[in-house]
């Protein structure tokens, strides 16, 4: 049966303590954790904040669906205004790209620590190492140093694909986990992403059977890549439920609407009775 979480890239106008509260006392099954401003800095959380934050989700009965170590804009002095996906694992200025790799093996130690199943990561963007081919052949030398640790931690990498970034698609995702070899490796699905790929819902998801870690929810309008509350844009969500059941997934769609900063709690209660609603009815496949 599929968990329905919430991340805390919602939140960025609160503390990750305020966030936990929050996700909490709205009735979500667990939370995702954003490693970057102003949450978590992978490399930079001590042990009394680690325990701050078990101690928070164990109060509220919360599982971690993910640590979201998709960006690192916590990286640059000042904070640039929008995400800038650099330092990126495809970059090809070798400092910048040893710098994430270290970032996210000490995510990878945070997982552990915490309990999270699961860590996202990102490509940069098509032009970071060059020409997308030498791109992608530096994306795949990080990723295998990465699932190094992965595979000793017992904690899962998950790559997601979007538009506009070096890897946005999902067969460019399985052309990654088959380079790369490990079987730590797989996706963070964003079903938006996919959406404004112009991908089918359940030939994707068959695709990606097996390697699925966890799920980003949010709705897409007229594809327009800007994540609104579930219901109310023009995704056919109800076929991307129907997909994960026929594949038996079982871990965690994780709302993610970092779109609305000013309202976390209103769009996060608004998401979660759509999609218990969603989630509750029977597939098309039984109607």
């Amino acid at each position: 049966m599929m968990k329905l979480a919430y991340s805390s890239n919602a939140y960025t106008r609160a503390t990750l303590l305020d966030a936990i509260d929050s996700i909490g006392r709205l009735g979500y099954d667990g939370i995702e954790i954003l490693c970057d401003h102003p949450h978590w800095f992978p490399g930079h959380v001590d042990q009394r904040e680690l325990e701050a934050v078990r101690d928070r989700i164990a109060e509220y009965g919360l599982s971690v669906s993910n640590l979201n170590a998709n960006t690192a804009n916590v990286y640059f002095d000042p904070l640039p205004p929008e995400n800038v996906f650099e330092p990126s694992l495809s970059s090809a200025d070798e400092g910048f790209r040893r710098w994430r790799i270290e970032y996210t093996t000490h995510a990878i130690e945070l997982a552990r620590a915490i309990g999270s199943p699961c860590v996202s990561v990102t490509s940069g963007h098509p032009g970071s190492g060059g020409l997308p081919t030498r791109g992608l052949e530096l994306m795949t030398d990080s990723l295998k140093r990465i699932c190094e640790v992965a595979e000793a931690s017992d904690v899962r990498i998950g790559i997601e694909y979007e538009p506009g970034l070096l890897v946005e698609r999902a067969s460019e995702v399985l052309e990654l986990i088959d380079r790369v070899g490990s079987d730590r490796l797989g996706v963070n699905l964003d079903i938006g992403h996919s959406h404004l790929s112009r991908e089918d819902p359940g030939q994707t998801i068959r695709a990606l059977a097996g390697r699925i870690w966890n799920v980003h929810v949010e709705d897409i309008a007229a594809l327009k890549h800007f994540h609104l509350v579930p219901g109310t844009g023009d995704m056919p969500l109800a076929d991307y439920v129907d997909a994960f059941r026929a594949i038996g997934y079982d871990n965690f769609l994780t709302v993610e609407l970092y779109t609305f900063p000013d309202q976390p709690e209103r769009v996060g209660a608004d998401s979660l009775a759509y999609l218990r609603n969603l989630c509750a009815r029977p597939s098309s496949a039984d109607a």
